[in-house]
């Protein structure tokens, strides 16, 4: 089996719902995941949008997420599973679609990485550039999905 990840709140390729958005509760979907090399020693998460106006914006990242979990819950909050870097809004954790209205839907970005380390040696609230430096070279797969929103 393929290294996959998935979320029950939306097919791959299908509308985020609004509780998981700036429009709703801005709650993290829950994500499961399967398929995984038996190598992996952790995981990293990176939720993007590529469609941002200011270029690529970052949403989630959650890295050191033990090999044993296969699931990152519904309202995930920060200090529970792995460590959560700061999003672009300079916060950690979650932080829902919330495009400009009028300006068509835009493309969010689950990717999974399977690590062959059980940790990146960062702290808490790294930035997106040092977690992609810090996996460079240790990522076994990936695996992703991508939800859609428009903001009405």
């Amino acid at each position: 089996m393929a290294f996959q990840v998935f979320s029950s709140a939306f097919s791959d390729g299908g509308w985020i719902p609004d509780l998981h958005t700036c429009q709703g509760a801005d709650v993290s979907p829950s994500l499961e995941w399967s398929g995984e090399p038996a190598e992996s020693r952790s995981y990293a998460l990176i939720l993007d949008d590529p469609d941002a106006p200011m270029g690529n914006w970052n949403h989630w990242l959650v890295y050191d997420i033990a090999s044993k979990t296969h699931n990152l819950p519904q309202g995930y909050k920060p200090g529970g599973i792995g460590l959560s870097g700061l999003n672009s809004w300079d916060r950690p954790g979650y932080g829902g679609p919330c495009p400009p209205r009028g300006r068509g839907p835009h493309r969010y970005f689950f990717r999974l990485s399977a690590l062959d380390v059980e940790t990146l040696g960062l702290t808490a609230g790294a930035r997106r550039e040092a977690l992609e430096r810090a996996m460079k070279g240790h990522v076994l797969a990936e695996a992703q999905c991508m939800g859609r929103y428009e903001r009405r």
